[in-house]
């Protein structure tokens, strides 16, 4: 059952610092993977384990589930991990203008909140700005990946992507959407679907070589 907050009220609309990558990790020259939405943190706690040649990070809206993972990630001794309590749209935009080139390599956002109504469009997780941030930081062949078990959910996602023009879609065959997680592990939802049969939509894509849109003239493009 998915715990939903409302990213629009007015506690989560106030910005919190996120620090740079030299206060957050043990080696901040490592590449970077940001994962938004990383609820309990089983996925990153998971692949930084195995990764220690990557700098991991989780952003989660809903704090007892970050409290939980950074115990967890404490216990472990992971300083190539962390889990921060934010909300993307707000502190993550300033955070990724400010990343050194080439210091993210890898973006993951996994089985967002679904927020399907119209009049909901502003508090999907991925937002214009977001995704332009988001493509500004992110190193030549960086890849971002998404996935959702509902269509109406990781369509608009897969739209603003591509409207952005920085990113390649890197497709296993004819289809749109991938068979298969790139990642050797799964988060807590996909292990759920995926025992239940529960049919999951996925897409990767590659960092281009594009410069990213104007904000505004961006945003007066969409067609949402």
């Amino acid at each position: 059952m998915r715990q939903h907050v409302n990213p629009l009220s007015r506690f989560f609309q106030l910005p919190k610092e996120v620090e740079p990558p030299e206060d957050l990790f043990g080696n901040a020259s490592l590449p970077i993977h940001l994962d938004i939405g990383s609820a309990r943190g089983r996925f990153l706690i998971d692949l930084a384990s195995l990764h220690k040649d990557w700098n991991h990070i989780g952003v989660e809206i809903r704090s007892p589930l970050v409290l939980a993972a950074e115990k967890e990630r404490i216990a472990m001794r992971l300083d190539n991990l962390c889990f921060l309590f934010c909300n993307a749209n707000v502190s993550l935009p300033h955070w990724l203008y400010n990343l050194g080139p080439n210091q993210l390599g890898k973006v993951s956002i996994q089985f967002p909140d679904p927020w399907f109504k119209r009049r909901h469009y502003k508090r999907r997780v991925l937002q214009p700005e977001l995704i332009i941030a988001l493509s500004s930081a992110m190193s030549l062949g960086g890849q971002l990946f998404i996935q959702s078990d509902l269509l109406n959910v990781i369509n608009p996602m897969i739209y603003l992507i591509k409207e952005t023009s920085c990113f390649d879609s890197i497709l296993e065959g004819e289809s749109v959407f991938r068979e298969r997680n790139p990642f050797p592990f799964m988060t807590e939802r996909e292990a759920y679907a995926s025992s239940q049969g529960i049919p999951i939509y996925r897409s990767l894509f590659r960092r281009n070589s594009q410069l990213p849109p104007d904000l505004n003239d961006f945003i007066s493009n969409l067609k949402m």
